[in-house]
């Protein structure tokens, strides 16, 4: 145990203070920070210049409704001039940076609005867009008009329809509850993907480091391969829920100090038992790949040879996320109840099940047994070819290898 002990430390703190970790987590921290933040940094970076568009109204009819409109829809960094000149005078005008832009209306065969833009560049497309709208509710209220409804009948045409969604089961969630909780699983199951898949690599890569240095045969001398792998498996482990931690800890702060976003994601009150899941389910999902990954890494002599061999188990952790992806929207289809059981995919599907729906708490229960279950025999049978695969060289890209590694086990 006390061999363990120690190189579960050695492999943690090495880790921790190892420069790619630090400069990982500091920009990762700046990514996250930079994210749930980013209305104010755009806001810092917007350019709030009133941006001048004059109006060439060939119908003499058109500019000051077109300008109300605006001011009814709230926008406010448009300023519309009438201008009673040539074209080729406010085209000058724009080439010349006087202008932003001008617009020609005029009315179309059925004596309706329709309109020409002109700017130096079309790149812009905020501008355009905004005058798009207002001119297309000018036109409707023209065409309402000219077929004799009153503007009370043109807001109930236009009224959205009322579709209440009303939950018959009890204690089932909400609307809202289930946006709410939405959000968090689609943050977490990421988090959990990405994480499982990074420090699963790690452990393979740190193996096969090891193995084509030869430090495995001094290493194998003085701990066990049992002592070792396990002693990695925790170790990254570790390593793994304290950058998590961090991460989710800047995160969630930048995100209720954040209003807007707060107000958009629903993080007022996130549920503790979701919280609770997401760390278990995290824990579990990264033990199960971790022995797996493990197991591979004793096969390969040379890292070159690391991803051909994990592909396979990384192709799970891949379907296992867009399956989770598709429940999103429907956490309730047979499939996804299904392959919550199914121990690859429980660590992601039965979390999200559990996120967003009220599932029955044996069947959480039965998840989470059969996947310590798989765990515990990826782990004895990882720790037989564990022993037997370090002591193999050579070229290894075959899972035949694993039969090899285990006959070694028994001499």
């Amino acid at each position: 145990m006390n061999k363990f002990s120690i190189v579960l430390a050695h492999t943690y703190l090495t880790k921790l203070k190892s420069k790619p970790f630090i400069i990982t987590t500091l920009i990762t921290v700046l990514l996250v920070f930079g994210v749930t933040n980013l209305n104010h940094i755009i806001e810092l970076f917007s350019d709030d210049e009133t941006k001048t568009v004059a109006v060439i109204d060939k119908t003499g009819e058109l500019y000051e409704p077109l300008k109300a409109q605006l001011k009814t829809s709230g926008e406010k960094d448009i300023d519309l001039q009438m201008f009673k000149g040539t074209e080729d005078k406010a085209k000058e005008k724009v080439q010349n940076g006087e202008w932003q832009a001008y617009v020609v209306l005029s009315y179309d065969e059925q004596q309706l609005p329709k309109a020409a833009y002109y700017a130096m560049t079309v790149a812009d497309s905020d501008t355009p867009l905004q005058l798009e709208q207002a001119l297309q509710q000018l036109k409707t209220t023209l065409a309402t008009t000219k077929i004799g409804l009153t503007p009370e009948q043109v807001k109930e045409l236009y009224e959205p329809v009322v579709f209440d969604k009303v939950a018959l089961e009890k204690n089932a969630k909400t609307e809202e509850e289930l946006n709410q909780a939405r959000s968090l699983v689609y943050i977490l199951l990421f988090a959990i993907y990405i994480f499982v898949l990074m420090y699963g690599n790690m452990i393979t890569m740190e193996v096969a480091t090891e193995k084509s240095s030869r430090v495995m045969e001094i290493l194998i001398s003085s701990a066990s391969p049992v002592q070792q792998m396990f002693g990695k498996i925790f170790g990254v482990a570790l390593l793994s829920l304290t950058q998590f931690i961090i991460l989710f800890t800047v995160g969630y702060t930048s995100i209720k100090e954040n209003d807007e976003l707060n107000a958009i994601l629903g993080f007022e009150e996130v549920p503790a038992a979701t919280l609770v899941y997401a760390i278990v389910f995290f824990l579990l999902g990264y033990f199960l790949y971790a022995t797996l990954f493990a197991l591979l890494g004793s096969l390969v002599s040379r890292i070159e040879e690391v991803q051909q061999i994990i592909t396979p188990v990384t192709l799970l952790v891949v379907a296992a996320f867009f399956i989770a992806m598709f429940g999103l929207n429907n956490p309730e289809a047979p499939f996804i109840t299904v392959t919550s059981f199914i121990p690859f995919f429980a660590p992601m599907i039965m979390f999200l099940r559990v996120g967003m729906l009220n599932v029955p708490m044996w069947e959480v229960a039965l998840s989470i047994g059969l996947l310590v279950a798989t765990i515990g025999f990826f782990a004895y049978f990882g720790a037989k070819v564990y022993r037997g695969g370090v002591l193999m060289y050579g070229k290894s890209t075959s899972f035949k290898d694993i039969k090899k590694a285990l006959q070694l086990t028994k001499k």
